[in-house]
């Protein structure tokens, strides 16, 4: 598959994941997570897929606003990396935030399951 489609793919699985994060949706972020995850929040602690599944199933983690800015990308066979700026509110831990963020995630692709997020990180701009 030519790189220009695996790039409006991973553009559609950014949008999925960014509208899953709003929701609140578990399930979704379940598939757009490989199990392996590890994501540096903004607090700059380590956090897996298991971590941010609870906190968003336990309602820690609420995003009440998320207004994508930027969003670039970067596709080479099947790995891609999208970098999200943009304002960012709701709940982090129990305590309420508002902050501008930039989220760098590396993806990776595989036939059965499409792009899903490997790695991240969160810093605050």
């Amino acid at each position: 598959m030519p790189d220009s489609a695996r790039e409006a793919e991973l553009l559609d699985a950014e949008r999925t994941l960014q509208a899953a994060q709003r929701a609140g949706d578990v399930d979704a972020l379940d598939q757009l997570l490989v199990d392996q995850l590890i994501a540096i929040g903004p607090d700059g602690r380590p956090g897996t897929k298991q971590d941010d599944l609870a906190a968003h199933r336990d309602r820690r983690s609420v995003v009440h606003e998320l207004v994508e800015e930027e969003l670039d990308l970067l596709v080479v066979g099947k790995t891609g990396v999208t970098f999200f700026l943009g304002r960012v509110s709701g709940v982090f831990e129990g305590a309420p935030f508002a902050a501008r963020l930039r989220y760098t995630r590396t993806w990776v692709h595989d036939d059965p399951h499409g792009w899903r997020v490997l790695a991240a990180h969160i810093s605050p701009v």
